[in-house]
C-alpha cells in the first residue's frame, strides 16, 4: 500500500512542455459559501430553478465523490495549499485559528510565478484582522476586490478594489461578478487565474426581490431568502459564461464551480438524501459539487473516483505548466486530476488506496488534545468511518463548541439547533462514544446502517490509519498555531452575532 500521508506528486512539467501565452488555459475558480450539494436543479432540488448551473453541470466533468472540509476557512486553506488545513494552522472560522500560516505556499503564488495574472474577488477568510501580510495581495494575488463588513452588507456595499474604497450601488454578488469580468478584461493577453469566492448564500440572508419571488408562499421567509441567494448565483454564472462567449474566451478557459462545505440554511428544505450538514462529520457535512469545464477538450461526464479540494492545486499547476517546487511536491496531499479529466485509463493509480481525513475541529481554543476523536472521520472509496460524539471532557462544556450541541442532542433530545428547526436528532446524530462506526456513503447516504461489525478488517485498517495521521499532523498543527486563541464562553458567540447585526 502507498504511504497515505505523502503521495509523491509526479508532474511532467519540464521547460519543453510549458506552453506560453494563450496556449495556456485561463482559469476561473468559483467557490460559493454555504451552498449545499443539493442546491441546484440537476441534483434534484424540488424548488430551485438553476438553468445556468444546470447547463454548467451538463457541460462539465463532474466529480461526484468529491469532498471538502466541514467548514469554510479550512476548505479554503486546503484547496489553496494542496495540504490538509491543519498543516497551515486553519482549524476554525474564528480568529486566530482561521489565519493561513505565513509558511504556507499558495496556488496563486505558484501561478503568479509561472506567468499568470492572478485576481481575487469576494470572501477570503484566511487572515482577517492580524496584519497585511495575511491579506490576499500578500498571498499571491495581483488584483483584489472585496467589500467592507463582509457578509453583513448585501446592498450598496463599500467595495475595496486594489486598495481604493468606493460605495457601489447594487447587490453584492452582482458586483462581485462584475469585478471578476473587469479583472479578466484588464488581464489582456496574459493567461489569468480568477478566484471568485462569494459570500452567498451564507447568513445573514438577503437577496434581490426578483430572486425570492418564486419561493414566497412555498417555504418560510428565511428559506425564501436562502433560495433567492442561490438563484442569484445562478443568474451571475449565466452572465459570466455569456461574457466568456462574447470575448472569445470560452474554449481556452477552465471554469470550476464548487461549494465550500455541507448544507446550511436550506437543510430542512432539501439535502439530496444525505445525513448531516456543515460542521458535522456525516456525509452531508463535506460532500460538495465539483464541476470542471473546458469545452472541446474535456468530455462531459460523471466521475465516481474519490477526489477532494486537496487536488485543486496540483491539477491547476499541471494544466498551467507551473512546476511544483521540489521541496513542496512530496508534502502535497492532493493529486493531479488530469487523467480523470481527460478520461485516461492510466496515471491515476493513486485512487486504489486513497484515504481522506476529516475533522470538524471546532473545539474551544487550547483543547485540541481532548478532541482527537470528537467529530472525526476517514474516507476510502465509498466507505466513511466516523465518530460523531462529544469529547467527554467536562471542561469543554464551559465554552461554545460542537460538543455542547452533541451532548444536548444525546442527553436532552434536542431537535432544533443550527441549520435545522426539527431534525437535529438526525443531522447532528451522535454515534457510539467508544468505537468507530462505518457506512457505505453511496449506497446509504443517509448513514442509517452502521456496517462496522460486517467489515472488521476495514475498520481496523482505517482506524489505524487515523491514529497514524493524527500522530503526524497534531504537532504540525500546534506549531502552526492551530490551537491558539481565547476560548469563547457559552453564549458569547451569539452575543457577538447580535452585536454585529445591530451595527449592520
Amino acid at each position: 500500500m502507498k504511504h497515505f500521508l505523502y503521495p509523491l506528486l509526479v508532474l511532467c512539467l519540464g521547460a519543453v512542455s510549458v506552453a506560453i501565452g494563450q496556449d495556456r488555459p485561463n482559469i476561473i475558480f468559483i467557490l460559493t459559501d454555504d451552498q449545499g450539494y443539493g442546491d441546484l436543479g440537476r441534483h434534484g432540488h424540488p424548488l430551485l430553478k438553476t438553468p445556468h448551473l444546470d447547463q454548467l453541470h451538463d457541460e462539465s466533468v463532474r466529480f461526484d465523490n468529491f469532498y471538502v472540509s466541514p467548514s469554510c476557512s479550512p476548505t479554503r486553506a486546503a484547496l489553496l495549499t494542496g495540504r490538509h488545513e491543519f498543516r497551515s494552522g486553519v482549524t476554525h472560522t474564528q480568529q486566530p485559528r482561521e489565519h493561513l500560516h505565513l509558511s504556507a505556499v499558495t496556488l496563486p503564488q505558484l501561478l503568479k510565478e509561472g506567468g499568470y495574472r492572478t485576481g481575487f474577488v469576494g470572501k477570503w477568510h484566511l487572515g482577517g484582522g492580524k496584519g497585511k501580510e495575511y491579506t490576499t495581495r500578500f498571498r499571491g494575488f495581483d488584483w483584489n476586490s472585496t467589500n467592507a463588513k463582509g457578509p453583513y452588507k448585501h446592498f450598496d456595499p463599500l467595495m475595496i478594489r486594489n486598495g481604493k474604497r468606493e460605495v457601489v450601488k447594487g447587490f453584492r454578488e452582482d458586483i462581485f461578478f462584475d469585478d471578476g469580468m473587469t479583472f479578466i478584461e484588464e488581464a489582456g493577453d496574459d493567461p489569468f487565474f480568477l478566484y471568485l469566492s462569494t459570500y452567498s448564500p451564507h447568513t445573514p440572508l438577503d437577496a434581490p426581490e426578483k430572486n425570492m419571488a418564486a419561493y414566497r408562499g412555498k417555504v418560510s421567509e428565511k428559506h425564501a431568502k436562502y433560495l433567492g441567494m442561490v438563484e442569484n448565483l445562478d443568474d451571475n454564472v449565466g452572465r459570466l459564461m455569456a461574457f466568456l462567449d462574447e470575448k472569445g474566451l470560452s474554449k481556452n478557459t477552465i471554469v470550476i464551480y464548487m461549494n465550500d462545505n455541507g448544507q446550511t440554511e436550506g437543510l430542512d428544505v432539501y439535502n439530496a438524501t444525505m445525513r448531516g450538514c456543515k460542521c458535522t462529520i456525516w456525509e452531508g457535512g463535506s460532500r460538495a459539487m465539483s464541476f470542471w469545464r473546458l469545452p472541446e477538450k474535456w468530455a462531459p461526464r460523471s466521475v465516481p473516483s474519490l477526489t477532494a479540494h486537496l487536488d485543486v492545486l496540483p491539477t491547476l499547476c499541471d494544466y498551467a505548466g507551473v512546476a511544483i517546487p521540489a521541496e513542496l511536491a512530496p508534502k502535497l496531499e492532493g493529486y493531479s486530476l488530469r487523467p480523470l479529466l481527460e478520461g485516461s485509463s492510466s496515471g491515476a493509480d493513486w485512487q486504489t488506496d486513497r484515504m481522506l481525513f476529516h475533522h470538524v475541529a471546532r473545539w474551544p481554543s487550547g483543547h485540541a488534545a481532548a478532541h482527537k476523536y470528537a467529530m472525526a472521520g476517514v474516507r476510502q472509496g465509498n466507505f466513511l468511518l466516523l465518530r460523531s460524539h462529544s469529547c467527554g471532557d467536562p471542561e469543554c462544556m464551559k465554552f461554545s463548541s460542537q460538543c455542547v450541541t452533541l451532548n444536548a442532542v444525546k442527553d436532552r433530545g434536542l431537535r432544533k439547533t443550527t441549520y435545522t428547526d426539527d431534525n437535529a436528532q438526525y443531522h447532528w446524530g451522535v454515534s457510539a462514544p467508544d468505537r468507530w462506526s462505518l457506512y457505505d456513503s453511496k449506497a446509504d447516504p443517509g448513514c442509517e446502517t452502521d456496517i462496522a461489525t460486517d467489515h472488521p478488517d476495514l475498520v481496523a485498517t482505517l482506524s489505524e490509519a487515523y491514529e497514524s495521521w493524527w500522530a503526524d499532523i497534531y504537532p504540525e498543527m500546534i506549531a502552526a498555531d492551530g490551537d491558539k486563541g481565547q476560548p469563547i464562553m457559552r453564549g458569547e458567540l451569539q452575543k457577538r452575532k447580535d452585536q454585529r447585526a445591530t451595527k449592520k
